[in-house]
């Protein structure tokens, strides 16, 4: 299941681990994504959606 954002798309970020003697692994930051239903043109529909999307209101939430 891809780890992306079905409202603005988000999705992983990629870096570096840094340890103290400065050595370096790669490593990944997820988004917060919730499983919630939501209201689309009328119709109810489970999606996966970030909690940023979540606070600003860009989705509507079905009750």
């Amino acid at each position: 299941m891809a780890k992306r954002c079905d409202v603005c798309g988000k999705g992983p970020a990629s870096g570096n681990n840094v340890s103290h003697s400065m050595r370096k692994t790669r490593r990944r930051w997820l988004p917060n994504l919730q499983s919630i239903r939501i209201k689309e043109g009328g119709t109810v529909k489970t999606a996966r959606v970030c909690t940023t999307c979540l606070k600003s209101r860009r989705v509507a939430r079905a009750v």
